[in-house]
């Protein structure tokens, strides 16, 4: 099953003129992972206390394009300007799963009778993320296989934000929405371990 995330070159290549301007101004990729989290924390807060106003599922799809630019900024930054470093590895990883929860966490309050399936989403989306980087470890390369990785989980949380905004009914199919994509999340560990695995061999 074909990833969004497959089309991360061609995105971060559109983001170029951005990093050229954002290195002109010594911004450095750490900085700019550390502000996409807090971001994501403020937004998460903000959804929380107004998740029954309509505004809010407005931003989410927006915020979730720009943390996802945000994302590919750093990376390409520290690429093209020699600022790797270990720290941003670790911020990398722990800022994502951070402002995921932050994010998702929220829509417990819009499927109140079905929290349990938001919950599980959330669990499965860090455990995902976990067997990724201990691909890395375990046979050098960080996994990123799909279906429904980082990129796949944005989509469908800005889709259903954009269904909620034109007050589409979806509410009652919600719970479904988040049983499906755990499923496809189940599907997305057992392949990064899978192929973690294989490329040990």
């Amino acid at each position: 099953m074909v990833s969004i995330y497959e089309l991360k070159p061609k995105f971060q290549k559109l983001l170029m003129p951005v990093v050229r301007f954002l290195h002109t101004l010594n911004i450095t990729p750490n900085q700019v992972t550390l502000a996409a989290c807090f971001l994501s924390i403020a937004l998460g807060i903000v959804f929380y206390y107004n998740y029954t106003s309509i505004w809010i599922y407005i931003m989410i799809p927006v915020f979730m394009f720009v943390r996802m630019a945000m994302n590919a900024i750093d990376g390409v930054l520290a690429k093209e300007y020699n600022l790797k470093s270990n720290l941003g590895k670790y911020l990398n990883e722990l800022t994502d799963v951070v402002s995921d929860a932050a994010l998702f966490i929220p829509f417990i309050l819009v499927l109140s009778q079905f929290e349990m399936t938001v919950v599980l989403f959330v669990i499965l989306s860090i455990v995902s993320e976990m067997a990724g980087v201990i691909g890395e470890t375990v046979s050098g390369e960080r996994r990123y296989d799909g279906p429904m990785g980082k990129s796949d989980r944005a989509f469908i949380i800005g889709a259903v934000s954009v269904l909620l905004a034109f007050n589409i009914p979806i509410h009652d199919y919600l719970w479904i929405v988040f049983l499906i994509s755990s499923l496809l999340i189940i599907i997305n560990i057992y392949k990064r371990i899978k192929h973690g695995l294989e490329g040990a061999e």
